[in-house]
């Protein structure tokens, strides 16, 4: 079917000079950096992180089997597609991949979300925000980018979302853990009450919170290493939990929250369960001070993205269909490109071509404001 797709979950690959270019000049010579290991391949160096990822995870997109682990294992930064950071060249990819534009994520800054030096944290974002801005304005209407805030506190992550409307991003990538406190306490109201005023969705991306980051992904403890990596989604499950039972969304009702890259198609039995705790687990069957069940919060406030998930499409009438972001998470080693099209064919061949339509494009329009023909 011919129709040109917008990803909802896109990254670049922050360049050597991404962070000590723009970063203010305290942190400079602590600025996270591309480093050569002694046997030849290329990683990231963050301060006080003894372990961050290799460059090539992060765009092995169009390869497969023993190329792309080799790829992942050996690659220096040279070698990676000029996409991760060239707007051209990027332009050039999602042609490629039948896309029209793309939302915008970070790749190194997932890992910085867990750092725990929150002041080095936020410099590193301010300094990402800056290049983005860059990045993305090379290609106006294509490249939609989505800032970094660290949270140290209300009052900053507010600065930072004002900041974020004024250069132009069209949401917020959140860490999954603030400096103080949580996100479903009473003093976090301010901070989003601000995102719906400014129009911003606050999102969480997988392996971006403490306990569920890339090192504690890639660090299995019982079985076969891929045990591991069938855990990722867990992150962004419990930020629904965290938002829905602590009354965010009661409380800020067109508050729109974006997970990422955690699938979809076991939403249905989240949303079944999640109203079962609160019928069966709960005194008086429900929450005080709740308007509606738990799993009507998650169908109006809460947005999720997938790759090649096809089980979300056997399940859309179990969710709300106007709230499934079809992504394609180029250049990352998860990515579906170059073959999202081939992919999308037989995944969607039982759909409609209005929920074809909405799922690949015209959701992800809607819950970013993406100003697209």
């Amino acid at each position: 079917m011919d129709m040109r797709c917008i990803s909802a979950d896109s990254h670049i690959v922050e360049p050597p000079h991404c962070y000590a270019d723009f970063i203010e000049p305290k942190y400079r010579d602590v600025a996270p950096r591309v480093v050569r290991h002694a046997d030849g391949y290329d990683t990231y160096w963050v301060r006080d992180l003894p372990r961050t990822t290799t460059v090539g995870l992060l765009a092995s997109a169009g390869l497969k089997d023993h190329a792309k682990q080799d790829f992942i294992a050996h690659a220096t930064f040279d070698q990676l597609p000029a996409g991760g950071w060239d707007p051209t060249a990027r332009v050039e990819a999602q042609q490629r991949d039948g896309l029209d534009a793309e939302v915008i994520y970070a790749s190194l800054g997932m890992v910085l979300c867990s750092h725990p030096d929150y002041a080095y944290m936020d410099a590193c974002f301010q300094a990402y925000n800056r290049w983005l801005q860059t990045f993305c304005g090379a290609a106006p209407g294509r490249l939609f980018g989505l800032a970094q805030t660290a949270v140290t506190s209300v009052d900053a992550a507010i600065r930072d979302f004002e900041r974020a409307k004024a250069m132009g991003f069209v949401g917020m990538m959140m860490p999954g853990n603030p400096q103080q406190g949580d996100y479903d306490q009473p003093e976090y109201d301010a901070l989003w009450q601000c995102a719906v005023d400014l129009d911003l969705p606050i999102c969480f991306h997988i392996l971006t919170a403490r306990g569920g980051e890339i090192a504690a992904a890639l660090d299995n403890r019982r079985g076969h290493p891929l045990t591991a990596f069938l855990k990722i989604m867990r992150t962004v499950q419990d930020m629904i939990g965290l938002f829905v039972l602590g009354g965010v969304f009661e409380r800020h009702p067109r508050l729109r929250m974006v997970c990422a890259e955690g699938d979809a198609g076991w939403l249905p039995h989240y949303s079944y369960r999640i109203d079962h705790a609160v019928s069966f687990h709960n005194p008086g069957g429900n929450i005080e001070g709740f308007s509606k069940m738990p799993s009507e919060y998650i169908r109006d406030n809460v947005w999720v993205t997938f790759q090649d998930d096809w089980s979300a499409f056997k399940v859309k009438d179990l969710l709300n269909v106007d709230h499934l972001l079809w992504a394609n998470d180029y250049p990352h080693s998860d990515s579906t490109w170059p073959w999202s099209q081939e992919i999308l064919d037989r995944h969607t061949a039982d759909l409609t071509a209005t929920e074809r339509r909405k799922i690949v494009r015209d959701n992800v329009r809607g819950v970013f404001r993406l100003p697209l023909n």
